[in-house]
């Protein structure tokens, strides 16, 4: 990458480990920043995959006052994300370019309609917190694996689904619940990646680029995400995902 492209890049990465951390949709940032310097959409994939993992660590490491005493909860569903990560990559390696290619854009769309949606899916899920439900159970592991199963593959708002499924069926603060999502998505990328590199091409020098920014980036959104206007964070989201479902359309 020439200089002007690795700084926007890495800008691009910052932004996403903050994003990662509070809302979970930052492939919607480094994804179409990767494309419009004309990588290949799944190259791209793989690299920004694999470019985000440290930046979920470090923000599953920023929440690690919320973590405490969360440890059974997360042996729990660690294996649903671990198997739906592995399965989701495979998919991603096995299926043709092509499906790809016509798969994500709606994948994107999808998540930028989440990521619109939040304000009143966390209205929701506090009303629900109040209610007396189970923590956990198979549900909510079916889901945590079918949630993988999309990170995977391509991973754009997987927190989001996370919280939504976490707000609806457990007992908790909704902190405690966002420390439990980055834990989770660390470990769906984490073994996508570890699939990426083993099976196939990388751009070493963007997933490098992007590990960099999105450290910062998550130990950042971990401190200060939550001043962030969201009403503006949102609406970048979305124009940036509308732009990547154009782009692997095109």
């Amino acid at each position: 990458m020439q200089a002007l492209e690795t700084a926007a890049v890495a800008a691009a990465a910052v932004a996403a480990g903050g994003i990662n951390a509070v809302v979970g949709s930052g492939t919607l940032i480094t994804f179409p920043t990767l494309l419009a310097f004309g990588c290949p959409p799944i190259l791209a994939n793989v690299s920004n995959t694999i470019g985000l993992v440290p930046g979920v660590i470090s923000a599953a490491y920023g929440y690690r006052k919320e973590l405490k005493g969360q440890l059974p909860r997360l042996m729990k569903f660690g294996g649903a994300a671990l198997a739906g990560g592995l399965g989701g990559a495979i998919l991603l390696l096995q299926l043709p370019a092509d499906t790809f290619r016509a798969i994500v854009p709606i994948l994107i769309l999808l998540a930028c309609v989440l990521v619109l949606l939040q304000p009143r899916l966390n209205e929701w899920l506090k009303q629900r917190r109040e209610k007396d439900r189970e923590d956990g159970g198979v549900p909510v592991w079916i889901g945590v694996l079918g949630t993988g199963i999309y990170g995977g593959y391509f991973g754009a708002a997987q927190g989001v689904l996370l919280m939504g499924l976490f707000g609806t069926f457990l007992r908790d603060d909704l902190q405690r619940l966002n420390a439990d999502k980055n834990v989770l998505a660390a470990l769906v990328n984490g073994i996508a990646a570890a699939v990426f590199i083993v099976a196939t091409d990388v751009d070493w020098t963007a997933a490098g680029v992007i590990a960099l920014g999105s450290t910062l980036g998550g130990l950042l959104g971990a401190r200060v995400g939550r001043r962030m206007p969201p009403t503006v964070l949102r609406g970048v989201i979305v124009a940036v995902g509308v732009t990547a479902s154009v782009a692997v359309a095109v």
